[in-house]
Parts: C-alpha cells; sequence; structure tokens
C-alpha cells in the first residue's frame, strides 16, 4: 500500500507541475533573474578584480614589504629609499624591488594614455624587459595602438617596443613592463621602488623595524589598492544578499504551494502516504524548478558575456557560473525545506471533510 501511495505523491507533483504551469512559469522566472543577477555580478566582481589584481599577483616572493606610512600597506602612498632596500637585503635571502605607478605612454604619431608602468628587473615568473625597452600588455597595446618595433613614449625618454602580450592590469590601468632603472627615470613621485618582493628574510619583525616598513603576503597585498577594497566589498554584499533573497523567494513560494496543496497532501496521508516520501516529493519538484531556472540564468549570463566582449571587465569561468549555480539551488532548496513544516504537520483525518 506504502508503494502505491508514494506512487501516487510523485502522480500529484507532476500533475501539479503540468496543471499549474502559470505559477511554475512565475517561480522559475524570479530564479531565472535571481540566477542573472548573481552570475553577472559573480563575473563582474571577478572581472574588475583581476583589472586590479593580475599584475601585482604575478610577484613570486614570500612577502612584499611596502613604506609603513601609518595607515596600513598602499601602493599609492608607499615609495621606498635606497637606504630601506639595503637594510632588507641584509636581512633577507632575496630581495627584488618593484615600481609601480601609473602615467602617461604614446607613441609616435599617436595620442596618449593612461598605463600602469611596473618596473622590475626581478620578482617574478615570467619574461621582464632589458633597459631602453618595454613590453606592453595587450590592453596598452590596443590603448596606445602600439605593436612590436614601435617607439613608445614616456615621460622625456622613448624606448622600443619588445613585445605585446598578457593580459595584465593595476588598478584598472593597462600595463607597460619596463626595466627598474628606466621606471627610477620616468616615476614622477620619487623613490627607488614601490614594494620590496622577498623571501627568505630571518627576522621580519626587526626588518620592518629597522628600515620602517611593513610587510605583507602577496594576497595580502591586494588590499594595498584603495579601489580593489571598494568594489570587492560592495560587490560581493550585493552578491550575499541576493543569495539571501533567493532563499526567502523560493521559501515562501512553496510555502503557499504546500499550504494550498494541504488537501491533496492530507488524502495522501490517509491512504498510507508516508511524511518521507511526501518530502522528497516536495524537494523534487523544488529541485527541478531551480535547476532549471538556474541554468536559464546562467545561459543568458555566458550569453551577454559573449556578445558584450571586451566591452566591459567581466571573466566567465567555473567560479562565476557553477559556483554560485550550485549555491543559489543549494540555498533554495534549504528555503523550499522551511515550508515542509506544513507538509508534516498536516492532519489526515481532515482528508474526511473533502
Amino acid at each position: 500500500m506504502a508503494d502505491r501511495t508514494e506512487g501516487h505523491s510523485v502522480y500529484v507533483a507532476l500533475r501539479d507541475l503540468r496543471a499549474a504551469r502559470g505559477r511554475f512559469a512565475l517561480i522559475t522566472a524570479v530564479v531565472v533573474l535571481v540566477a542573472l543577477l548573481v552570475s553577472f555580478l559573480s563575473g563582474l566582481t571577478a572581472g574588475l578584480g583581476h583589472q586590479n589584481i593580475s599584475a601585482p599577483s604575478q610577484i613570486a616572493a614570500e612577502r612584499v614589504v611596502f613604506a609603513d606610512g601609518g595607515s596600513g600597506p598602499s601602493y599609492d602612498e608607499s615609495s621606498l629609499t635606497g637606504d630601506q632596500i639595503a637594510q632588507w637585503r641584509s636581512d633577507a635571502e632575496t630581495v627584488d624591488p618593484i615600481g609601480l605607478t601609473r602615467g602617461q605612454a604614446g607613441v609616435d604619431g599617436g595620442a596618449e594614455a593612461t598605463v600602469a608602468l611596473l618596473g622590475a628587473n626581478g620578482g617574478f615568473d615570467r619574461p621582464l624587459p632589458e633597459a631602453g625597452t618595454v613590453l606592453l600588455s595587450e590592453g596598452a597595446a590596443t590603448d596606445l595602438g602600439a605593436s612590436a618595433g614601435d617607439t613608445a613614449r614616456i615621460g622625456d625618454a622613448t624606448y622600443t617596443v619588445a613585445g605585446v602580450g598578457g593580459d595584465d592590469w593595476f588598478s584598472h590601468s593597462p600595463v607597460v613592463w619596463m626595466a627598474l632603472e628606466d621606471w627610477q627615470h620616468a616615476n614622477p613621485r620619487g623613490g627607488d621602488a614601490t614594494v620590496l618582493a622577498v623571501s627568505g628574510v630571518t627576522d621580519e619583525d626587526a626588518a620592518n623595524a629597522a628600515a620602517d616598513t611593513v610587510a605583507t603576503s602577496v594576497t595580502g597585498s591586494f588590499e594595498g589598492i584603495a579601489s580593489y577594497q571598494a568594489e570587492n566589498m560592495s560587490l560581493s554584499l550585493m552578491t550575499t544578499m541576493l543569495f539571501a533573497i533567493s532563499a526567502l523567494v523560493i521559501g515562501a513560494f512553496f510555502t503557499v504551494w504546500t499550504v494550498q496543496r494541504t488537501p491533496d497532501i492530507a488524502t495522501l496521508k490517509a491512504l498510507g502516504a508516508t511524511t518521507g516520501s511526501l518530502v522528497r516529493d516536495a524537494l523534487g519538484q523544488a529541485f527541478v524548478i531551480l535547476v532549471l531556472g538556474v541554468a536559464l540564468g546562467i545561459g543568458l549570463t555566458t550569453a551577454f558575456a559573449v556578445f558584450a566582449g571586451g566591452a566591459l571587465p567581466f571573466v566567465v569561468d567555473v567560479s562565476t557560473t557553477l559556483v554560485p549555480g550550485a549555491a543559489l539551488v543549494g540555498l533554495g532548496l534549504v528555503g523550499a525545506a522551511f515550508a515542509l513544516r506544513f507538509l508534516v504537520t498536516t492532519d489526515p483525518l481532515t482528508a474526511l471533510d473533502r
């Protein structure tokens, strides 16, 4: 008897999906919109983050050292002197000065553009330019209209473009890679370096105290980019709120649906259907709607990213599609589970009133 009634509960669930198409289409549309917003914000957050940190994230060192300005690490405020660099070289095995600042660059016959000037002779696991030459990121080459072999103007000096490649950004500006000595010549703020890439330090606290500096991890150094902190916090908060809203919306919908279905549930219980089978029936119905809605929402986001191309800083990968999609399905099921209390407490005797 139990097997037959469990089959009846599944039949009722499938019948509801077919008969109440408008109601289920409405909640599916809501799920699609929420999934679209969440995946879009996730992709935008990752894209904006990439345009802030892609260059400093390539630093190959244990620690990144900033001048201590009293308010924590800051790429905008840090400016290291030769004495500070010498002090760290006496306390660590490897010390590579790195210069990072924004400036103007141009090519012969072309307009100038704002770029991030990155000077280094080491500290990165990638090829670095020799003195008198520069390497342009793809974004910088596009903005400048330059290619390999052209002559680039930075400040009062000219440099040969030795190559173009890499999607490298710093604080939303495309990167121009330079030798450290060339960066020091072009640097309008002065200072021998912005930060140090340090490995093998013996006593970090003593070195910081002696050099008046502050050290952090490569990942921690991202907090020294003001725009990265503001954008990442605000967009992450919006995404979190959308996750919470999705759980509340799905929970509210299935609460109303379960209350409306109370007579059918009571009848099934009177015929011998177990509470477990009815719970599986309700969650299965929610799962179908959530998977369909989330898949459509993520599909629309992916189509938008393909259509927009490079017009927006947007990243489409597993972390911006499948991960938030799975989270939405999970939170939706949690919201739907709160509606099951009506299913569990329904009295089979109410079926006699029908």
